[in-house]
């Protein structure tokens, strides 16, 4: 397995593969008499019939193995912590075959969720620390789904930044 590195999550470095939810130098304006701040419009949500869920996490612990991704070539999916822990984004760019190239991994605070753009490669989600619940925005059609196994052995995680 080759090792991989672990950068902050921005969203600049994750432009390539969707949006990054967050509050941090976001739209937002009070609402309801000014009892609430809106944070408006944070990422596009794109799919025929959208579907809102509550994944459960169990954490992963070093190394962590990196061996598989998945897409969804029809919609987006989102994942936002609901616990604040941080935990992992791993993305990987689509090749000329359509194949996944050389994935990239974030370290995202527990303060940002994801988006990932319609059939972005990506791994299942990564929680860290502590059994993790995170509301997840997504397609639901059961052809939504590819998987691709790594044939060389995949990557590594081997720390965090």
């Amino acid at each position: 397995m080759k090792p991989l590195a672990v950068d902050p999550l921005t969203r600049t470095a994750f432009a390539p593969f969707g949006d990054v939810i967050e509050t941090d130098g976001a739209d937002h304006f009070p609402i309801n008499s000014a009892t609430t701040e809106r944070f408006h419009d944070l990422c596009p949500v794109v799919g025929r019939k959208t579907l809102i869920s509550i994944f459960r996490g169990r954490p992963f612990a070093l190394p962590i193995p990196i061996a598989m991704v998945e897409r969804h070539p029809l919609g987006s999916q989102a994942f936002v912590p609901l616990d604040r822990r941080p935990w992992l984004v791993v993305v990987a760019p689509s090749g000329p075959d359509g194949a996944p190239g050389e994935p990239a991994a974030f370290l995202a605070t527990g303060a940002q969720g994801v988006s990932y753009a319609p059939g972005t490669w990506h791994h299942p989600l990564i929680a860290l620390e502590a059994v993790s619940e995170f509301l997840v925005v997504d397609h639901a059609t059961a052809d939504n789904l590819e998987e691709h196994e790594f044939g060389d052995g995949g990557w590594v995680i081997e720390r965090l930044p």
